[in-house]
């Protein structure tokens, strides 16, 4: 099984997550690879950090290309970025490499950019490519003030565009988060799906100690009765 990680923001651990669910599969003993279907903030060397994360992560070498389709040195809105580049989004380039990359491994953790709602192009979302990609979607929380809205309005879009939420993780960014179990609480039970993990504020996180606090028992799809 594969999953789209996407967040309630930018910047609320994405990268992060997705490259700790990579070394959590890969310790289960699955061939993982690492996808980010569009990047923008692209560097001098066309390589995007978050790209350069998860392919380290991964255990199954692929090309950039593959794992990254759409690269911009804007950083800006998926759509805009491309605009400036003279380029549009096509999802079915990015289903293209997905299905390369998925013949290759056990698990494809596809990386979102932004939230689930940023436009791709003039007409789609990044809603439309987890359809498109038929993929369950973990949701990262940023939890910081905020979050409990951020979060149940994106959870209320994940239902109403017809796709799966498969679980959640708390990924805490804010250091003095006031009443932090309180708000976590709050959100499990009101989030009609498993709780992976809490993540604490980190000033250096590493995704290899993430692993660790996620429960990747709860993804595991259940096995049908003979």
């Amino acid at each position: 099984m594969s999953y789209f990680v996407t967040g309630t923001d930018t910047n609320v651990g994405k990268t992060l997550i997705s490259c700790a669910l990579l070394h959590g599969f890969a310790d289960k003993g699955k061939r993982v690879v690492g996808m980010k279907p569009v990047a923008a903030g692209c560097m001098a060397d066309e390589i995007h950090d978050d790209v350069k994360q998860l392919r380290a992560a991964s255990n199954v070498l692929a090309s950039y290309g593959q794992v990254n389709p759409y690269c911009f040195a804007p950083a800006a809105a998926p759509h805009l970025a491309a605009q400036f580049a003279g380029v549009s989004i096509n999802l079915e380039r990015i289903v293209e490499s997905f299905s390369e990359l998925a013949a290759q491994a056990d698990e494809v953790i596809v990386e979102g950019a932004g939230g689930l709602l940023v436009p791709l192009n003039a007409a789609q979302d990044s809603s439309d490519l987890m359809r498109e990609l038929g993929l369950p979607v973990i949701l990262v929380v940023g939890v910081r003030l905020g979050c409990l809205n951020h979060a149940l309005l994106t959870v209320e879009a994940i239902a109403a565009r017809g796709l799966t939420l498969a679980g959640w993780v708390a990924n805490v960014v804010d250091a003095d988060m006031a009443m932090l179990d309180q708000n976590i609480a709050a959100l499990e039970q009101r989030i009609n799906a498993p709780l992976l993990g809490v993540v604490p504020f980190q000033l250096q996180p590493d995704a290899l100690d993430v692993a660790k606090l996620l429960n990747l028992h709860l993804l595991e799809p259940i096995k049908p009765h003979d």
